[in-house]
């Protein structure tokens, strides 16, 4: 059973299409980059599925169910614009946040205790709000979205305000989530996250779906037969015509790397042919577009299929 449906969802505001007829299907246990440009109609989605809004028509599923009341409590969500009570101390406010995920008062305080020291921020438990860092501030902001150990957990740019270790280490747990059986949806612009992180994933763009699935299948479904080579000496012309030479770079003693394409008749072990008799070859791998290669030509190229 999938963890979450949306199936043919669209949502207008006067004449404004923030969403049309999105389908989308999110394994359970996993974690799906929601992907797209400003104004895509990401965030109307995500609030959608939290029922802060309704959709004009369309449905959605957790679990094989309708989308109801019931399902609050089971979802986790970290918006884009953070929310906390800068009056309030850290515990405190933890533990309000965990009570209004129907936690008791005393599993609120022994899971928000195991997390702070988890995050290591156990010191400012009695520190108010307002005298965090932004950083330290998105900690609790996580904790809070977690501490009720959600089954489906939506995260907006959780990576925003976080130096590289502090990154990391909300990278590390959001894995640890997911391999504790939630399923994670991830939607941001840092595309580096992404490869790290994500199972599967969807771009939105202009209200659309048009891509959408495994992510290790939609890289290879883009190979476009080109290769990167590190050799010894200039290349200087010796490629035969049905290889492209995209460009070289310099690197030292005699050492440069070369990006090369191939026709679609012709594979590695035929560039490495005509190659080896002109060159002395140090490594050869192809090149796998990255996410945001592919997103930059399917949101430039202006696909909507």
């Amino acid at each position: 059973m999938e963890a979450l449906e949306v199936k043919n969802i669209s949502k207008q505001y006067a004449e404004h299409v923030a969403l049309s007829n999105v389908s989308l299907t999110i394994p359970e246990k996993s974690i799906y980059g929601l992907l797209g440009p400003n104004g895509a109609g990401k965030t109307t989605l995500i609030r959608i599925i939290n029922q802060i809004i309704n959709a004009d028509s369309g449905e959605v599923y957790i679990k094989g169910e309708p989308l109801n009341q019931s399902h609050i409590s089971v979802i986790g969500y970290l918006p884009e614009e953070r929310g906390l009570y800068k009056k309030m101390k850290v515990g405190e406010q933890l533990v309000f946040l965990g009570q209004l995920r129907d936690l008791t008062r005393k599993d609120a305080i022994i899971k928000s205790k195991e997390w702070c020291k988890k995050l290591d921020i156990m010191e400012w438990w009695d520190k108010k709000v307002e005298d965090l860092s932004k950083g330290m501030a998105q900690k609790i902001q996580f904790i809070s979205t977690v501490l009720n150990e959600p089954k489906l957990i939506i995260l907006d740019e959780p990576f925003s305000g976080f130096d590289p270790i502090n990154a990391n280490l909300i990278k590390d747990e959001i894995l640890e989530l997911r391999d504790k059986g939630s399923t994670i949806i991830f939607s941001t612009h840092r595309m580096e996250s992404v490869e790290e992180l994500c199972d599967s994933i969807a771009l939105i763009n202009k209200s659309k779906l048009i891509l959408e699935g495994n992510k290790q299948e939609i890289k290879n479904s883009f190979r476009n037969h080109t290769y990167i080579v590190t050799h010894k000496g200039a290349l200087n012309g010796s490629l035969a015509s049905d290889f492209s030479l995209l460009g070289t770079t310099d690197l030292a003693d005699d050492l440069f790397e070369s990006t090369i394409r191939t026709t679609d008749k012709y594979g590695p072990n035929d560039l490495l042919k005509n190659l080896i008799d002109h060159t002395e070859i140090n490594t050869f791998t192809e090149k796998i577009p990255t996410i945001n290669e592919i997103f930059i030509s399917k949101v430039k190229g202006g696909d909507s299929e």
